[in-house]
């Protein structure tokens, strides 16, 4: 009997571990983390752990997907731009993402929060078509998604400056808001000039 318990303890367990490997090698790791973490809210406090509502692991996990597809694609500018303004965002970029993705990792950490293991599928087909171009046009195609990429992570972070109800979590996204903005500014300065 005692042993059946322990089966029937553990097996939310289980299957949570199942649902985190399952898909590894064919789904999407952002599908993935937010699948683990819905299944983990549905399930929250059953084992008097903090478990953060949807709309923080929504930003996290979202947050540390642009974080790795910045940082992964300034590693590739750093390498492969032939304009020093543009070899230099790259290497900002791999920098100051770095420092986001850290912290996301902190937050997500305390908070239960599964993050995406990998870059997903979307935002790496575009690195991956990005990357397979050469000299001015590598330029112009990474100075033109960054800027689209800067757009929409100010307003993923200015959405969770207003609904996200973790105060760290709000906090973190207002003060990384203007970093996001200064990186904005920086690229569309650079696109004028190298056009």
């Amino acid at each position: 009997m005692k042993t059946k318990k322990n089966l029937l303890y553990a097996l939310p367990f289980l299957l949570l571990a199942a649902c985190e490997n399952a898909g590894k090698d064919n789904k999407d790791s952002v599908e993935v983390a937010d699948s683990v973490n819905e299944t983990r809210e549905e399930k929250a406090d059953t084992a008097g752990t903090y478990q953060a509502d949807n709309e923080t692991a929504d930003f996290l996990v979202k947050a540390a997907n642009c974080a790795m597809a910045d940082i992964k694609l300034g590693e590739v500018a750093k390498q492969k731009a032939t304009n020093a303004k543009v070899k230099g965002m790259g290497e900002m970029m791999a920098s100051d993402h770095n420092k986001v993705a850290e912290e996301v990792k902190n937050l997500a950490s305390k908070r239960n929060v599964t993050l995406p293991a990998t870059i997903g599928d979307d935002e790496q087909k575009e690195i991956d078509n990005i990357a397979a171009k050469t000299g001015k046009e590598f330029d112009e195609a990474y100075v033109r998604h960054m800027i689209d990429e800067h757009q929409d992570d100010i307003s993923l972070f200015k959405r969770a400056t207003d609904k996200v109800n973790d105060a760290d979590v709000r906090t973190f996204a207002s003060n990384t808001l203007p970093k996001l903005q200064a990186h904005l500014e920086s690229f569309k300065e650079v696109q004028k000039a190298i056009n």
